[in-house]
């Protein structure tokens, strides 16, 4: 079985720091080629991968500001698609783009689609619904209108985030600072709990970012650390009595999530989107309405099983889990 998987190229796969879509692009690919899958990964030349590495863009336009976004992005896909019948199948991980070109080769197509984010992408996705299968990445980010091939929860190398047994008393968030994030719903609980809040994250939304959460940085209580990557994000999900999680959006899946689970660490979350399909209430973390419910949650965290919650992140959220079901889908789209 020959796979081109194709990632994004906002960021390098897998990212340095942030960069969600690439780095679940990385597990799946490195997990299929550990099984023998020939996987071909098309990204940006500076990626790593066990796979063959193809790809035309140098450089992430994330990263590097000579890049033009949408020139590089065509050229990304033209590159690809130019070389489709070299391949048994294509899993597109990168957006309504690639749809462009589905007509135009006989390869089957996979998309993951990262999110449904609006309405308005429907028309690069309802009509190729016969040609391109579709994975949902939960079952409440499924469009109604549209016809899917499965949905696959993500998953995680868990031995990547050990287990910490004791955390700290600390509170964890752990995102983009933006308001569908809950930045400042986190510093609210933080404040009414008395708790110090460690903030890790890119600033997506610098006008939020000065009005509701600059006043209350002040390095000892409300502490904002930046995006960070490697060893220092396991450190961060790992010492934490809690992850606030208090979306304001209906978020499509969530690896921060389960990440901090799989390092022991409970999460707090808003009852939208995926998160009910995420946490066990009472075990594994607490789901939420208010700002209020959440902050009256943090004591009860400090009860739950760290193990546990490890434990079933283990089980439910693996790669390998997920390379089995994308793996089970290949050959069901293939015949074999």
């Amino acid at each position: 079985m020959r796979i081109a998987m194709l990632a994004p190229i906002a960021w390098r796969t897998p990212p340095r720091h942030y960069g969600p879509w690439e780095l679940v692009t990385s597990l799946l690919t490195e997990a299929l080629v550990a099984r023998g899958v020939d996987v071909t990964l098309f990204a940006t030349l500076d990626s790593v991968t066990a796979g063959l590495l193809d790809g035309v863009a140098p450089a992430s336009y994330s990263e590097d500001p000579s890049i033009d976004a949408k020139v590089w992005e065509y050229r990304h896909l033209a590159h690809l698609f130019a070389q489709a019948d070299r391949f048994d199948l294509i899993h597109n991980q990168a957006d309504f783009p690639a749809h462009a070109f589905a007509r135009l080769v006989d390869t089957p197509m996979v998309t993951t689609i990262h999110g449904f984010s609006s309405e308005r992408i429907l028309p690069m996705y309802k009509p190729f619904e016969d040609r391109v299968h579709y994975v949902a990445i939960s079952e409440s980010d499924r469009h109604p209108d549209l016809r899917y091939a499965a949905t696959i929860h993500h998953g995680i190398v868990a031995a990547d985030f050990p287990l910490n047994p004791a955390g700290s008393e600390d509170l964890l968030y752990f995102g983009r600072i933006h308001p569908d994030k809950g930045t400042r719903e986190a510093i609210e609980v933080a404040r009414m709990t008395g708790r110090r809040l460690q903030l890790y994250g890119l600033v997506q939304d610098e006008g939020y970012y000065q009005r509701e959460v600059v006043p209350h940085l002040d390095g000892e209580w409300i502490i904002h650390h930046g995006p960070v990557g490697g060893a220092a994000r396991v450190r961060a999900l790992q010492q934490a009595r809690a992850l606030l999680h208090l979306i304001n959006f209906d978020e499509p899946f969530g690896l921060s999530v389960v990440e901090a689970m799989a390092c022991g660490t409970p999460v707090i979350a808003m009852r939208r989107g995926s998160m009910p399909e995420l946490i066990e209430p009472g075990r594994t973390g607490f789901l939420v309405d208010t700002v209020q419910e959440a902050a009256d949650a943090v004591p009860a965290a400090a009860g739950l099983d760290r193990s546990a919650i490890s434990a079933t992140v283990a089980a439910r959220f693996s790669v390998e889990r997920m390379a089995d079901e994308y793996l089970a889908l290949y050959r069901r789209i293939l015949g074999g």
